[in-house]
């Protein structure tokens, strides 16, 4: 087919038939954005606004591409729930380190660390799934981490000593680990190119608020129940969606250009656990090293490290701090400290995914369309990025004055709300932005995210308090706010060179058929 043959493109979704100018497949493919065209003398197919759908979906019915919207959904809603219990394992017993360090005789300070421990491990673990989700699938591994996750909750609510809880928090984070990786790389499997800004954005949101929401029942279960409970808690939750997820996720690796399967059923065949695996896809010792590929790419590297540093200011440091400085300052038991941190941030998180989600899908869709050549610049969604990157530093400031003066507790609450606005910006677009520059690579690009977020995070709870005591919270907060800026710096430069950058490298050349 040459580029300019024109072919009549049958819409599903709209019920009309389009022409489409082949060569804008070309374009975007010259991005760095790579479509799949099937077989000579196929035709494009469109979205209902007329644009090339991005990728292309093949004629399976098995290919996830190919599900109903229905379904779509709730495949991005099953993820963005287990998302949302990886932190939620990790923090529900923030709120109750008080009556933790009192039962094993440790400052609130210690009790910290084995919130810290989980974190660090959350950002561990991926590197094992990841390489054996990519040939066996996702969804057995995410039932069995799922499983994992549950188990080491239930045995963290049993320790009796200082030791059993750590062994527990790091077998935790070795299973949650998982839900943050392969949930993103579910998400980039099923939705185009067009939807994938506000699908990201949906699971950012969940993965995000997480940690706030953990804060409220946490409280309530330290001081009326047991800090026990807050352990016990994330384990049934893990197991519920251990039963929604068996009945109703379907497998969603697909190996783009495999003959389809003849199947009168083909979504029913997808919830298999085995027997799935891509034909000629065999696990080798290099799937484990060939990962850490996406390391060398600047706009991979550079986006995670400015994420990192800005959810850990804007999401951890309140987090595993609030316990602590709530109760030095206004006398707070775990329950208020609780509701505080929890109702705070959750309202900032969920107004800031109203504008990010929305904002960077459309400023993707007005950029194609007022192009005749439809050419896809991934770069246009990090323009979204302003409205995070200018207002995280100013709630990072409000939180640390209002720690230093001791104001009404309504000040550092409106301090962190408005760092949680914004970071739920900075996640929406950095993950749409990586996914969109390399889709194939989704799963090890949110392990990169995930290990620069949990390394970084990890480290909060050794340094965050001592810190403040030290030099004052007000300049804490000056600091952290600069080293923001400082890492904001590489991410306007790949606003207009980041295509650049890109091409420099090329694309990397495993797992480009997924």
């Amino acid at each position: 087919m040459s580029s300019k043959e024109v072919g009549e493109i049958d819409d599903k979704s709209s019920g009309q038939d389009h022409k489409v100018d082949v060569s804008d497949a070309g374009d975007a493919e010259s991005q760095g954005v790579h479509v799949n065209l099937g077989q000579s003398g196929q035709n494009l197919k469109l979205d209902t606004t007329g644009l090339p759908l991005i990728p292309q979906p093949s004629d399976d019915p098995s290919d996830p591409l190919n599900f109903p919207q229905w379904l779509k959904v709730a495949i991005l809603l099953q993820v963005s729930f287990l998302a949302l219990l990886g932190p939620l394992n990790q923090a529900t017993v923030n709120p109750a380190f008080v009556p933790l360090a009192a039962h094993f005789h440790i400052s609130t300070v210690e009790a910290s660390y084995q919130t810290t421990i989980a974190i660090a491990f959350a950002g561990i673990g991926s590197f094992i799934w990841v390489p054996l989700a990519n040939t066996y699938g996702r969804r057995p591994l995410l039932l069995f981490t799922t499983l994992i996750a549950a188990a080491s909750s239930l045995g963290s609510g049993k320790a009796n000593t200082w030791s059993q809880l750590i062994a527990t928090r790091v077998l935790n984070g070795l299973g949650t680990s998982s839900f943050f990786t392969l949930g993103a790389g579910m998400v980039s499997d099923t939705f185009f190119l067009h939807e994938r800004g506000r699908a990201m954005g949906i699971f950012t949101v969940f993965l995000t608020n997480s940690a706030h929401v953990a804060p409220i029942p946490g409280g309530f279960l330290g001081q009326f129940v047991s800090y026990r409970w807050c352990y016990y808690l994330p384990a049934i939750l893990d197991m519920t969606m251990f039963g929604v997820m068996f009945f109703c996720l379907p497998e969603t690796l697909y190996l783009r250009g495999s003959t389809p399967v003849v199947t009168d059923k083909p979504i029913l065949r997808r919830m298999k656990l085995w027997g799935l695996r891509p034909k000629g896809k065999h696990l080798k010792l290099s799937d484990f090293f060939q990962q850490f590929i996406m390391f060398k790419y600047p706009t991979v590297l550079l986006t995670a490290l400015y994420y990192s540093v800005t959810f850990t200011l804007s999401s951890i440091l309140p987090a595993v701090t609030s316990a602590t400085l709530f109760r030095r300052l206004y006398k707070f038991n775990a329950s208020q400290t609780g509701l505080a941190l929890g109702i705070g941030t959750l309202i900032g998180s969920t107004l800031g995914e109203l504008l990010g989600g929305i904002v960077v899908d459309r400023s993707m869709y007005l950029s194609r369309k007022g192009k005749k050549d439809g050419v896809i610049v991934p770069e246009v969604r990090v323009h979204g990025i302003w409205a995070g990157a200018v207002i995280q530093p100013i709630g990072l400031l409000i939180w640390g004055f209002c720690i230093q003066y001791k104001t009404p507790y309504i000040g550092p609450t409106m301090g962190f709300s408005i760092m949680c606005f914004a970071i739920q910006i900075i996640s929406t677009v950095v993950y749409s932005y990586n996914a969109d520059c390399y889709r194939p690579q989704t799963p090890e690009i949110a392990q990169v995210l995930n290990f620069g977020r949990q390394t970084v995070g990890m480290t909060t709870g050794f340094w965050a308090i001592p810190l403040g005591d030290k030099i004052g919270f007000h300049w804490m907060a000056v600091t952290m706010s600069l080293v923001g800026i400082i890492t904001l710096l590489p991410v306007i430069f790949f606003m207009s060179h980041g295509k650049t950058v890109r091409d420099r490298l090329g694309v990397p050349k495993y797992n480009r058929s997924l």
